[in-house]
């Protein structure tokens, strides 16, 4: 079975678009995030930037295997704002990304249908704009070793061109002697193979890392 284990994002945040519909204007960003943690102060990074709006409206997807998503509509009528930026998000597929539109009210009011046309369109707009790209999703591991087979771990590292996070020195206890610590990172459907490497050398211990 083949493992799908890659993804699109945006790497940077995108330029700010705008799309008026009578006398309103529709301010549009996006932001690659991590984390839900992230949007709040980006938010209010946008409140600053534009003093005299009166909806900042968004949706956001995390993850790649877990999604998690959220559509918020800021005070516009249910479903109007939210719901038709996710609706891009989607259409585009991208995850790890925010998307904003900030509305500065023009004095005419659109109606539902309006407001969901324009926060479609101003999210499209921003996602037309940005550098989409695949990423691969990576499965981290710890791999912990005496000092001597330090030369064993590498050459593994090296023929199969892994990624090395971080990598560390500690003293055995026991011993005196010192003890390796490498984290290292594989894409998802090389992962097991990896693994069976590093497992079934001598006195080289590796897990997942959570």
């Amino acid at each position: 079975m083949e493992i799908n284990d890659t993804y699109n994002t945006i790497e940077y945040p995108s330029e700010e678009v705008l799309f008026k519909e009578k006398n309103s204007k529709f301010f549009g960003y996006a932001f690659p995030i991590q984390s839900e943690e992230e949007v709040k102060s980006i938010i209010d990074g946008l409140r600053k930037q534009h003093p005299n709006a009166g909806h900042f409206c968004y949706a956001y997807q995390i993850g790649t295997e877990k999604i998690s998503y959220r559509a918020n509509d800021d005070g516009e009528p249910s479903n109007s704002a939210g719901m038709p930026i996710y609706g891009q998000i989607q259409s585009f597929g991208v995850t790890n990304i925010l998307v904003v539109v900030v509305r500065v009210f023009g004095g005419v009011k659109l109606g539902v249908g309006g407001l969901i046309s324009a926060y479609k369109t101003t999210a499209q707009m921003v996602l037309n704009s940005c550098i989409i790209v695949e990423k691969t999703i990576d499965i981290h591991y710890l791999v912990s070793f005496d000092y001597k087979n330090m030369n064993k771990v590498m050459r593994v590292i090296k023929e199969k061109k892994l990624d090395i996070v971080t990598q560390e020195m500690e003293i055995n206890e026991d011993t005196g002697l010192p003890i390796g610590k490498i984290e290292i990172k594989t894409r998802k459907k090389n992962a097991e193979m990896i693994f069976d490497i590093f497992n079934s050398l001598f006195e080289i211990n590796i897990q997942l890392k959570e």
